[in-house]
């Protein structure tokens, strides 16, 4: 344990708790076990979140908590504070979410009905968006946008995409037709299409299934978006399904059993979430795995694009796995 965490602990009176490291890429986080309970000791990564998004975040997962939402719950330090500073790092410390995790991304599904468990999915995913537009949020709250300027601009939230150092010529210019493109698309539409805060990274290590209930952590990327980008994160890492279309067709009766869905854009959406990988694995080449997950993510974002383009090249999610083998859990 280092001087950090050990400091951080004595700021929620747990001096003497079990801790344990449990992951570190975006955050280090460390599972806390006392006798109130267990808890997630966060170590936020320095300069990814300013201490206001920080703050709101914090606020945010408070409203969803008391709106019935499966999702961490904030524990204030002795100071009554949610966020902390140790170092160079904001600390804080939420609730921790017990079931399994909906599944790991590269493998195959192995829950049990899966199609029942995305329709639970959708309905909480709506339940989300529902209770975020009805919560009055307080002055000063502040997290980014998925916007056309966060997807497309020149400074995407998650990097330059069409700029990512791999790329051939031919989806180099691929890629920059389709942000041309799409961001027209989306200025076009984006009044009509369903906007406000999204969970933004509902990917299958985010969302934990505990019998009947969904729970979904980890809301770091989470910010003002699209609502179809969180339909789109979530079956864009099923795609290699082999009962893909009852997984997307039940997502979506989930979803509109409790909110209206106009999900004519989807594949507009499914395009948008892909090329972001792109950008992220910039600065992480030098991981162990990374130029397989960086060529995986380029080969679907090409088939997407080129789908959302009306060019789609040969091949097919359907019949092969591009994913397998991926170790990368955010994604």
């Amino acid at each position: 344990m280092t001087d950090t965490v050990r400091q951080a602990l004595a700021l929620w009176g747990f001096d003497d708790a079990e801790c344990s490291f449990v992951a570190g890429r975006e955050n280090r986080v460390y599972r806390v076990r006392t006798g109130e309970g267990r808890f997630a000791l966060r170590l936020r990564r320095p300069g990814y979140r300013s201490e206001a998004e920080l703050l709101s975040e914090a606020l945010w997962l408070e409203a969803m908590d008391r709106a019935a939402l499966q999702v961490p719950r904030p524990r204030r330090s002795l100071g009554g504070a949610l966020l902390e500073k140790v170092g160079a790092h904001h600390v804080d410390m939420v609730g921790w979410l017990s079931g399994q995790p909906l599944g790991r991304s590269g493998d195959r599904l192995q829950v049990a009905d899966a199609p029942a468990v995305f329709r639970r999915l959708g309905r909480e995913m709506a339940r989300l968006h529902a209770a975020c537009d009805v919560w009055q949020r307080p002055a000063g709250f502040a997290r980014c946008a998925w916007n056309a300027e966060g997807l497309l601009g020149e400074a995407p939230l998650w990097g330059r995409f069409w700029d990512n150092p791999t790329l051939d010529a031919e989806t180099r210019s691929l890629f920059t037709r389709f942000r041309r493109e799409a961001r027209l698309d989306l200025e076009a539409c984006a009044a009509t299409l369903d906007h406000g805060l999204i969970h933004a990274d509902l990917v299958r290590e985010n969302v934990l299934v505990d019998g009947s209930l969904i729970r979904m952590l980890d809301f770091d990327d989470g910010g003002f978006g699209f609502r179809l980008f969180d339909l789109a994160t979530v079956l864009l890492k099923n795609l290699a399904e082999p009962h893909y279309a009852d997984l997307e067709a039940a997502l979506r009766q989930g979803y509109a059993s409790l909110r209206p869905l106009d999900d004519r854009k989807l594949g507009l959406f499914m395009a948008l979430r892909a090329v972001t990988y792109v950008g992220w694995i910039v600065p992480r080449m030098d991981e162990d795995g990374s130029c397989a997950r960086n060529e995986r993510f380029i080969a679907h974002a090409r088939q997407l694009c080129a789908d959302y383009l009306g060019h789609p090249p040969p091949m097919a999610f359907e019949s092969e796995h591009p994913l397998k083998g991926s170790h990368a859990p955010e994604l």
